[in-house]
This record gives structure tokens, sequence and C-alpha cells, in this order.
């Protein structure tokens, strides 16, 4: 189905790639760096979209010493800084072995010089140094619990901080007495400065109590060494502590900005937009119902010669590991919203990860449309029960919906639109 604005999936592929530009730290990260300071200056760094930030600074700056971990494939060529890429979302040994060089480089430097941090979403799994009494398995085993569990990313985080060397400050607390400015790109919905990459530069307030009523609440399996350990008091730096006074934190990209670039482009096209918001988190199929039904309900009042309409939301969905299926978040809202719309005409939609994995695939997202629960049908298979294994990708590969980026280089988190064509 065609209209005003062409095929409609190559419209929200166009969309998506806006937001996905936007974000780029080659265009987002130069205003927010001060001239070059004299004396020694290091920069260190981590997450999806940490490599491309480096070599935005050395586009900037010139050839820098530092030391920067990103994900395996995100790697970039910087003259000066060494890039080093590890394992995410569970951590490995490579991951290790890095952030412990990262904290010993930190460790040398004096009041005189000067540390940039640069942090993306990511980095919660790429900095790795687990508190005392716990090794990398404990880690992995936690991590991999967590993301099964369906918690919100703010408190999957805070787990993390209180099970770290690294992580809720004491990045920064390594560094002291050297004065410190973070730039960090946005994963998380509120642009909680704490919770982007568990805020290795920022003060937390929690407990380790706070901790293990987050593994209770959902009901997380982890090792005894982990019970322990969260018994007693942590490493997170306090709000406040004298070791963060010479640090500045700042926020160069963030969801709400490739929200809003998308809107622009889609008004441009002739779109009426509603953003229905840039920090939405829940169950990515119960988040799917209620977008379905805003969706049908809009398409109702449409008439011939209406605008279409664009539904535009950011944020972060969680998915509840029910089966053994590969799925993410994004692939399980588009699939959980073709069963809810059921075919309704005119309806397509878009949901993908702007750091093009969503979940553990290396896969962006998917799309979807009024067509899209017969071919699934025609390819021998049950939507429904492929949803209640979270196999959303074996879905939307079988039919060639899947949104395939390679690594982009950023990471604002969830981009999905929803367009509602006025009938013909």
């Amino acid at each position: 189905m065609t209209g005003p604005l062409g095929d409609p999936r190559a419209f929200l592929s166009g969309l998506f790639d806006r937001a996905v530009a936007v974000a780029d730290p080659m265009r987002a990260l130069a205003a927010f760096l001060p001239e070059k300071p004299p004396g020694r200056l290091v920069v260190v760094g981590a997450g999806k979209a940490s490599a491309r930030m480096a070599e935005a600074v050395e586009a900037a700056w010139g050839p820098c010493e530092g030391l920067v971990i990103t994900r395996y494939g995100y790697a970039r060529p910087c003259r000066g800084i060494e890039i080093v890429e590890a394992a995410h979302p569970v951590p490995d040994a490579a991951g290790l072995a890095v952030t412990a060089r990262m904290l010993a480089l930190l460790k040398t430097l004096g009041e005189d010089d000067f540390v940039l941090a640069l942090i993306s979403g990511g980095a919660s799994a790429l900095l790795v140094q687990p508190a005392e009494g716990l090794t990398l398995a404990d880690k992995q085993a936690v991590n991999a619990a967590l993301l099964a569990s369906g918690a919100p990313i703010d408190r999957m985080n805070t787990v993390r901080k209180h099970l770290s060397r690294v992580k809720g400050g004491q990045l920064a607390a390594a560094a002291f007495p050297a004065r410190m400015l973070t730039l960090m790109i946005s994963d998380v919905p509120g642009d909680d400065p704490a919770f982007i990459g568990s805020g290795p530069t920022v003060g937390d307030a929690s407990t380790p109590a706070d901790a293990l009523a987050i593994l209770a609440r959902y009901a997380v399996p982890v090792p005894q060494a982990v019970r322990a350990v969260l018994s007693g008091p942590t490493g997170v730096v306090p709000p406040g502590d004298p070791r963060l006074s010479r640090v500045e934190n700042v926020i160069v990209a963030a969801p709400r900005q490739s929200l809003d670039a998308a809107a622009d482009l889609a008004r441009s096209a002739g779109c009426s937009v509603r953003l229905l918001g840039d920090a939405i988190e829940g169950e990515a199929r119960d988040v799917a119902v209620a977008q379905a039904e805003e969706a049908r309900a809009i398409r109702r009042t449409l008439t011939p010669g209406d605008a279409p309409v664009l539904l535009l939301s950011g944020g972060e969905l969680t998915v509840t590991r029910r089966g053994d299926g590969i799925g993410g978040p994004n692939a399980e809202f588009c699939l959980a919203l073709a069963l809810a719309l059921d075919g309704a005409a005119g309806i397509h939609a878009l949901a993908c990860d702007t750091d093009g994995v969503d979940g553990a695939a290396e896969v962006a997202g998917a799309v979807i449309g009024p067509s899209t629960l017969a071919r699934v049908r025609a390819a021998g298979i049950d939507a429904a029960e492929a949803l209640a294994r979270n196999d959303a990708h074996s879905v939307f590969a079988a039919i060639g919906a899947q949104v395939v980026t390679g690594p982009t280089l950023t990471n604002v988190n969830d981009f999905r639109a929803i367009l509602i064509l006025p009938p013909a």
C-alpha cells in the first residue's frame, strides 16, 4: 500500500535513519568540547558509542593519550587513543582486563591533569571490575539474570553499581584529584546521568539494601557471593563526596533530540505528528497493545484527504524471558503490535534500537504493516506462539521484515514510529 508518502517501509526507515544521524557523535560532540587543556590530558571511555566519541574528540583536538572500551565490532580508527573491544551485554575477560588497565592509568594522575571521560549506553557491561569477593563469573551470572528478568534499566543499573569497583562514581574517584569532564550520550529514560552506563562518574545515594530489594522484586537468582557483598557497605560513591568535587557531567545527545528530528522530517512530508514520550518504559508486548489501541482509534477518525498521522515514542522497553526464542524488545513490540492490530488497514510501524542491536541480536528491529500476519501465516509460523516464546526475531527474519543496520556508533535508545494513513 502506498500513498503520498510513498512506500511506508521506506518512509519509516528514513525517519529512523534521521534519528540515528542526529545522535552521531561526529555531529553532536564537538560543540561540547572546551579548548584543549594544557598539560597532561587523558581520554577514557566506555560504551557502544564511545569509540565514535573518541574519534570525534581527535577530530577536534588531534591525537590524545587514552583508553576506550567499546562493543565487539564498534571500534573506530584513532591516532592516539587506544580502542579495545569487549563483550556486551554480558561482560567478558577482555572487558575485565582493559577496565583494570583504565583504573591503573587514572591513578597515575595528579591535580594538574585533565580527564575527558566518554560514556554511552553499554558501559555497564563493558566496564568490568567486580567488587571484592566477586568473580567475573558472578558478574556474568547476575547480568544475564537481570537481562531476562524484565527489570527496568535504572533498577538493573542500581544492582550493577553495588557489585562493581568502577560504577556509581568510582571511575571518577579513581581519577581524583585530576579534573574531569564527562560527556555522555543518554540511552536511559529521563536522561539521568547517574544511570547512563551505571554512572561511573556520578555519585549515587542508593544502598546495598536497595540492590537486594530489586533482586527480590524481580526474582533474580544470584550466587551466594553476591548476597554476601550486598550484606555490607559497597564502594558506590555518595553524592557530595569530595572525590566528585572536580567532575562535570554533560549530556551531548539524548532520545528527545532524535525524536524531534524525525518529527520535523515527517511534518515536512505532510504528516501530523504526535509525540507519545521519549521515556516510555514497560513490557514491550503491553506497550504494543496500548499503542495499537491508540492507532486504531485515530484511524477511525480519519477521512479521505486527511493528513497521515505519525505516533513517535522512545524510551526503553523490557522483555521478561518466558521462552527460548530470539527476540529483543523492539522486535517483540512489533510482533505484539501486529497481533493487536490484526491486519488493520492503513497502519504501518517500525521499532528499532538506535545502536543497531535489539537485545542480543545483531538486528536493529523490525517493520510491520497490514499484511504482516498474513505473510507470517504463509511462512507456516504461528505468530502468537512465537511471541509466547520470545522468538520475534525469527518471525521477522522469515518474512524479510528485519531492519539491519550494523553498528550505528551511537545509542539514544529505542525509536518507535507508527504511521496511520487515511482511507484512500
